[in-house]
């Protein structure tokens, strides 16, 4: 709820204290975050993650081969609570839906590097698994055709895609 503090400005935001006034809960859906796993015991999402109902585990891990998507890095918790940190409980912050199913999918490692051929692997996990949004918040330098069809197939199926614009204040529609 940005009202110009540290600068910013006044309602340049999602307006999500609007937004909650109409629904907060999304408890149906399942948001894959495909990035560096997330710390599972976290406050303010462990009663929002998904469980697998075959083992009762919370996700994927492709460097592993494992499902334990254990993050250590940070990033994929950060990106977990602004999505779907619990709301309303007095705790740290609360994400954009209260209640929603976070399913952790990690291919990127403590240093914050990984493989396409594991993104990819942890896409298919998320659309094999329900998900019904899967968030990529990390950046490609390079065009992959694989990961692109990867993709394709997830819009095909009418699963929305989110993606960081990156953080370098690039011009990307110049340098897509």
């Amino acid at each position: 709820n940005n009202y110009g503090q540290n600068g910013g400005v006044p309602d340049a935001d999602v307006d999500a204290p609007e937004a909650w006034d109409v629904a907060h809960s999304a408890s149906n859906v399942i948001v894959a975050v495909v990035d560096t796993g997330v710390r599972l015991t976290h406050v303010d999402l462990a009663g929002n993650l998904w469980t697998n109902p075959l083992d009762g585990t919370h996700g994927f891990n492709a460097i592993t081969g494992t499902h334990d998507p254990t993050d250590d890095n940070g990033h994929g918790t950060h990106v977990a609570g602004v999505i779907g940190a619990i709301g309303n409980n007095g705790q740290g912050i609360c994400g954009t839906a209260w209640q929603v199913q976070i399913l952790p999918c990690k291919f990127l490692q403590a240093n914050g590097t990984g493989n396409i051929s594991d993104a990819i692997t942890c896409i298919e996990f998320a659309r094999t698994n329900g998900a019904r949004i899967v968030n990529l918040s990390w950046v490609v330098t390079e065009y992959s055709a694989a990961l692109s069809n990867a993709i394709s197939v997830l819009q095909q199926e009418e699963i929305i895609v989110t993606a960081a614009a990156g953080n370098a204040l690039a011009n990307i529609d110049a340098s897509p």
